[in-house]
């Protein structure tokens, strides 16, 4: 088993905090294992396993906890005179789960952790009931430094490597079956159809399932794109894809697709006023292999898909990230943190002097000091302009992080 360190570390940093830790992030992308690591650093540091409780509700074995009384039984019972970890894989199976896990903070001594593949998890009526007593810890699919690991390649013949990467995504399952086309696809295949099945169609009871499906093929084939429900419906409708359809079902399904983490929505803000803009946000899909399986394994070194690569690779960094306006400039991503403001551009390459001159053009006209930087697969172009950093994508993914 590959540790995920960076993900290890923030449970580590929250273990015996009063704190419920939640980790939360797409089907399949590492939390069940994740647990697993955390459990197995328990036991190395001296805790006794009958103090540690984990359950994965996605096993037959659990299938008689149906609700939260059960569930309290369930661990009432495991419950003895000295600390309880308390492990909950998938809890969102459990009929208002969250009730049981507000009474387990009353009642016993006990370290809370639980995973879930949809933000109802952190749903109104959770943060409600435990309102400043969780930490969200957002896990997503392997970074490309990461896929190197789990793959053990080595750093040579980087961009063969990083198009396989783009080709078939970061879910970690993928490096245990390389070189298996047919298994990749198969296995792709049935987590897309597990994401929009259980988390979306049945959550949801949706009815009308081709529309969903019609939906999640135009933002996919639309990454990077600036995207609304009105463009969606009109698209829809001019090419009569499917009947007739309305703007709020589409905001509906929309919100329901972002729940099920299998796509981000990045707002827009108006760089100099640092507000948000209400309209024509753009949606980036939570694994590139994903994207492919929908829409077939072409053009998969275009812009817009380096530009999904990069928007994951800053929210894994910490970051909070926008779309950027300046006049009439947009500036591709907007990325903050606590301690610093960053702006990109995203280009397949800019050796083209028009191309690179309209990237440089949205940075220049932000007028401030933060860092401005060109993301390219151009590997001999690494001036900078004017305080305009100029990188290769592969090599600042493979950076330490900033």
């Amino acid at each position: 088993m590959i540790i995920r360190e960076k993900y290890l570390k923030k449970m580590i940093d929250a273990k015996d905090t009063d704190f419920i830790k939640v980790i939360t992030g797409v089907r399949r992308s590492g939390k069940s294992t994740l647990l697993l690591m955390f459990r197995d650093y328990l036991l190395a540091k001296g805790v006794k396993e009958e103090n540690i409780v984990h359950i994965n509700f996605e096993s037959a074995k659990y299938d008689d906890i149906k609700d939260y009384k059960d569930l309290y039984k369930y661990i009432e019972d495991k419950v003895k005179d000295e600390k309880i970890y308390l492990l909950l894989d998938e809890i969102q199976s459990v009929s208002s789960w969250e009730k049981a896990i507000n009474s387990f903070k009353v009642d016993f001594n006990m370290d809370i952790y639980i995973t879930g593949s949809n933000a109802y998890l952190l749903s109104s009526e959770l943060s409600t009931l435990l309102s400043g007593r969780y930490i969200e810890i957002k896990m997503y699919p392997l970074s490309f430094k990461e896929f190197l690991v789990f793959n053990n390649y080595d750093e040579n013949n980087l961009e063969e490597k990083f198009n396989e990467y783009l080709k078939y995504g970061g879910l970690p399952a993928i490096t245990l079956i390389k070189g298996n086309d047919e298994l990749i696809l198969s296995y792709l295949n049935d987590i897309y159809n597990t994401i929009v099945k259980k988390d979306i169609i049945d959550r949801n009871n949706i009815k009308d399932v081709a529309l969903l499906e019609n939906i999640i093929k135009y933002l996919f084939n639309n990454v990077g794109s600036p995207i609304s429900s009105n463009k969606i419906s009109d698209y829809l409708n001019s090419n009569k894809v499917v009947q007739k359809s309305n703007h709020q079902t589409i905001d509906n399904y929309l919100n329901m697709l972002e729940k099920s983490y299998i796509i981000y929505k990045a707002d827009r803000t108006d760089v100099k006023s640092k507000s948000l803009l209400k309209t024509l946000g753009k949606y980036y899909v939570s694994d590139s292999g994903i994207r492919n399986i929908i829409l077939g394994f072409r053009n998969i070194n275009e812009g817009h898909l380096l530009e999904n690569i990069v928007y994951l690779e800053l929210l894994r960094r910490g970051y909070r990230v926008n779309i950027g306006k300046i006049g009439d400039y947009e500036v591709d991503f907007v990325a903050e943190n606590p301690h610093t403001i960053r702006y990109y551009q995203v280009a397949q390459s800019i050796s083209d002097e028009d191309v690179r001159a309209r990237e440089i053009r949205s940075l220049e006209n932000i007028p401030d000091n933060y860092e401005k930087i060109i993301l390219s697969m151009d590997k001999s172009i690494n001036n900078d302009y004017n305080g305009i950093k100029v990188r290769n994508i592969i090599s600042w993914l493979l950076d330490s992080e900033e």
